[in-house]
């Protein structure tokens, strides 16, 4: 029984020394002549504008993990429900097909718990941070900016 470990050792063994060759011979035969352009922030092939290190919304991680546990949630629900059609698993355990069922309602409705939970929490609420015009000090009162957007959208009714 455990020369099976050995196996797998000497599997994961082979893989590492295979990778760390393969990262060497890489390493030597590529041309390494960095430039200011290569070596700048990639931002889908523009200019970069700004600093590259900003900071995202955590908001961000918490919908992403969402995405990812309910992805994972297809990987795991795809074979058991390709095998609720397998006519020799259902002749061999006649009783798979109601377990099966049984099993898949009681994951969705753990992640469904999950999901809900996250919901009462408040994690998945957008919240748009409120923004004020800007106030500008400009001798124009607001009565003539008010007539021209009534004019403008006027204008676009009549179209």
């Amino acid at each position: 029984m455990i020369e099976q470990f050995g196996y797998v050792a000497a599997y994961l063994g082979a893989g590492i020394v295979f990778l760390a060759l393969i990262l060497t011979i890489a390493r030597i035969i590529r041309p390494n002549r960095p430039n200011v352009e290569k070596l700048s922030t990639y931002e889908s092939g523009e200019a970069p504008v700004g600093n590259a290190n900003i900071r995202f919304n955590p908001r961000f991680y918490v919908i992403a993990l969402l995405f990812v546990l309910f992805e994972i949630e297809l990987v795991f629900l795809f074979p058991t429900a390709t095998l609720l059609k397998n006519k020799e698993l259902e002749a061999a355990a006649p009783e798979f097909p109601v377990y099966a069922v049984v099993e898949i309602l009681l994951f969705v409705g753990i992640l469904a718990l999950g999901l809900a939970f996250a919901w009462v929490k408040g994690y998945l609420n957008w919240e748009k941070p409120a923004s004020s015009a800007e106030k500008l000090n400009i001798p124009i009162p607001d009565s003539v900016y008010d007539n021209i957007r009534k004019k403008h959208s006027t204008s676009k009714n009549v179209l």
